[in-house]
């Protein structure tokens, strides 16, 4: 791989993490697809990168799991599904949104909540 194509990889991994730190705090915003998108990034960029990511002591349990199995543990399907709940009920309550937008943003979290409910857990 040259060298731009590395850079170009490595920094888009960086701004993962970025927008995965991000979503940590916002609850609309998710944190593992980005995650995993930057672990992905990583392994064609920086190994040890990757390495690292993947051995992260608060993150790298769930990106293995989801890696190996496409699993998710019961509590962050919990936390997750809590979490657009109560994401959606901000959004409802401060903005007022229109019948049409509500009905729509809600079709996408429903959506969202029954992927992440029907994924397998992991096995201990």
């Amino acid at each position: 791989m040259n060298l731009s194509t590395r850079v170009v990889l490595l920094g888009l991994g960086w701004a993962m993490i970025g927008l995965g730190l991000v979503g940590i705090f916002l609850p609309l915003m998710p944190t593992t697809p980005f995650l995993l998108l930057a672990a992905w990034l990583f392994a064609r960029s920086s190994p040890d990168l990757e390495r690292w990511l993947l051995d992260h002591s608060l993150f790298g349990q769930p990106l293995r799991e989801w890696r190996e199995a496409g699993a998710i543990s019961r509590g962050a399907k919990i936390c997750a599904i809590s979490f657009m709940t109560a994401g959606f009920a901000y959004f409802w309550l401060r903005t007022e949104p229109s019948p049409l937008v509500a009905a729509t943003v809600a079709v996408i979290i429903v959506a969202a909540g029954a992927f992440v409910a029907s994924r397998a857990e992991p096995r201990k």
